[in-house]
């Protein structure tokens, strides 16, 4: 890179990477009480964890972010499981979004489309992403800049359309207090705590930026200012957009996938007859942001990829681009990755819906994995590791600790609510051995290396 990132930059990378428009309607089932969880939430979890990851992100500001910290703290074999799921995890992860990116075209402007091209045009899309990560850091920030920008602006949209809805023509849910209390079930509930999860999954990717750590510019000072700025305005923009949904759309009736683009309809009918206009701008800029999930994400799996020094185990791994000097064949792998799954769950799934709930919640398993190391890791560095801290926790090791337990039970529940324990069902199978697979492959690359070695 010519230019070192800044904090503008940083903060807009971040709020592209943990914003998302695919998934965080789904907690709006739920009703008004989704936003309390939302705010909950952002306390007891997205603010410990994002103070832990400001404190690691400044005081090991290298090149792998969340791979090179569990590797520090619990030496190179979990540090390879670390890269290896990291990695895996967003291969497993596209085609989830361009399901929904593929969904959103039929259901916004090409309602009559067959299955097979909703698959053709997901496959394609993944391969989009293969080749902008190939073409190098530089466009992947730039892209990740503008589309910040769009998804603010999209969920802001919605918010502020939710109120001018609400006074003309009356809330689609009852706002009144005890609907915001949310009970129990909500949180821990295998069922319904599956909503739980999906909060704590919007929310994860601070560590995101420290994939690039040696880049960017006045590392130990810029990573705390970017916590600060990227989490609140992230919070309260998830909040603004579910209000938007739940004032244009009743709980019971909102879909887990597709409620965004029916909300959004709905919405747009306050601008009477220029309504079809203004829906088919925002949901055509709102599928474009689907695009910006991928890319920074297939960025920082490939970084921590080779921070777990994984791509030195082949030549094949370590092939760099002639042009770009990018890890090309790491890109070209997630794209037959997920061009398998895509195929695989288009023709075994009855609909998008399932196919997207399917492979969301097997990769954001393997994802979670990745954390319930972080947290671990975070208070062994604190407690043996004298590094200088330019920035640390409040409260000094107690702070740590308190911080790193909060987000490792977050973490810890909401992975618990999305494993599927009936052996009757797809997913089941999808989910375990995969989880089988993924592990077992991680391993087999740790004592391939060390025999290589």
């Amino acid at each position: 890179m010519n230019k070192k990132v800044s904090l503008t930059k940083t903060v807009l990378f971040t709020v592209c990477s943990i914003l998302v428009l695919d998934s965080f309607v789904a907690p709006t089932i739920i009703g008004v009480s989704s936003i309390s969880i939302w705010i909950i939430s952002a306390i007891f979890f997205f603010l410990p964890y994002g103070l832990l990851s400001a404190e690691l992100g400044s005081t090991y500001p290298d090149d792998g972010g969340i791979v090179s910290w569990v590797q520090r703290a619990f030496g190179e074999f979990w540090g390879v499981m670390e890269g290896w799921m990291y990695w895996i995890n967003v291969a497993f992860w596209m085609p989830a979004v361009f399901t929904a990116f593929s969904g959103w075209l039929v259901l916004a402007i090409f309602p009559e489309m067959p299955m097979f091209l909703q698959a053709a045009i997901a496959i394609a899309m993944c391969w989009v992403i293969v080749i902008i990560g190939i073409k190098g850091i530089d466009l992947s920030v730039e892209v990740a800049s503008i589309m910040a920008y769009l998804k603010m602006g999209i969920l802001i949209l919605l918010g502020l359309l939710g109120i001018v809805y609400g006074i003309k023509n009356g809330l689609a849910n009852d706002f009144s207090f005890q609907n915001w209390i949310p009970s129990l079930s909500d949180i821990v509930n295998p069922t319904d705590g599956g909503y739980f999860a999906v909060i704590v999954y919007n929310l994860l990717g601070f560590e995101l930026i420290g994939s690039i750590g040696s880049q960017i510019e006045d590392a130990k000072h810029t990573v705390p200012k970017m916590t600060i700025i990227a989490g609140v305005a992230i919070v309260l923009i998830y909040c603004l957009g579910s209000f938007g949904v739940l004032a244009a759309l009743p709980a019971d009736g909102i879909d887990e996938v597709d409620g965004f683009v029916y909300a959004l309809k709905e919405l747009c009918t306050v601008f009477g007859p220029l309504k079809d206009v203004v829906f088919y701008v925002v949901i055509f800029l709102a599928i474009l942001t689907l695009v910006a999930n991928m890319i920074t994400w297939t960025l920082g799996g490939n970084e921590a990829f080779m921070a777990a020094d994984l791509d030195k185990r082949s030549k094949f791994l370590g092939h760099r681009n002639k042009k770009y000097g990018t890890a090309d064949n790491l890109y070209i792998i997630m794209g037959v990755v997920s061009t398998i799954l895509l195929v695989l769950n288009y023709s075994l799934a009855g609909d998008a819906n399932e196919v997207f709930w399917t492979i969301f919640a097997f990769s954001s398993i393997v994802f979670m994995l990745c954390y319930l190391l972080l947290f671990p890791a975070a208070i062994k560095l604190k407690l043996t590791d004298n590094t200088p801290r330019v920035y640390s926790v409040p409260g000094g090791k107690v702070g740590m600790i308190v911080c790193a337990v909060l987000s490792f039970l977050s973490v810890g529940i909401a992975t618990y609510s999305l494993l599927d324990f009936d052996p009757s069902g797809f997913g089941f199978w999808m989910q375990w051995i995969g989880l089988a697979l993924t592990f077992g492959v991680g391993v087999w690359l740790y004592y391939a290396g060390k025999k290589k070695a």
